[in-house]
């Protein structure tokens, strides 16, 4: 089954039990996914996916942020939410020893030596790491080991 499948089984599950927030937010996330592929005129595959998921996500929780800094916390707590249930969607994520090691692959690999190949690296390891892993993160890693 594909995701968009899984998504909409999700979400006729939610309508049938009466989850009105588990629905909100899938319809959401539908609505995304369905304005990207009118957008693009494709019809997205899992990777595409999970790709919209993560941009949601990204979304929220920087709305959490401000909604906090702000004293709003009845929103940020709805936020919090629709976090936890997009999140239901995302692959698993690797631990840092897995982010760690294909770090060091990618590095060898491209034979990375300067700042100046991090994004022969980053090429490398964006399709592996993709809703695995915050690409942030990944980038600090990177270039703490070539700086190194």
């Amino acid at each position: 089954m594909s995701l968009k499948q899984k998504i909409t089984e999700d979400m006729k599950a939610a309508m049938r039990t009466g989850d009105t927030k588990q629905r909100d937010t899938i319809r959401l996330l539908q609505a995304a996914i369905k304005q990207r592929e009118v957008d693009e005129r494709i019809v997205l595959d899992d990777a595409a996916v999970i790709a919209v998921i993560e941009k949601m996500l990204k979304q929220r929780k920087d709305s959490i942020t401000q909604y906090e800094a702000a004293q709003r916390l009845d929103l940020a707590n709805i936020e919090k939410e629709e976090v936890a249930i997009l999140s239901a969607y995302m692959p698993q994520a690797l631990s840092d020893s897995e982010i760690d090691a294909l770090i060091t692959e990618a590095i060898s690999e491209t034979n990375a030596v300067s700042m100046q190949d991090m994004g022969k690296v980053m090429a490398i390891l964006k399709p592996k790491l993709a809703g695995r892993a915050d690409m942030g993160k990944v980038s600090a890693l990177i270039k703490d080991k070539i700086s190194t």
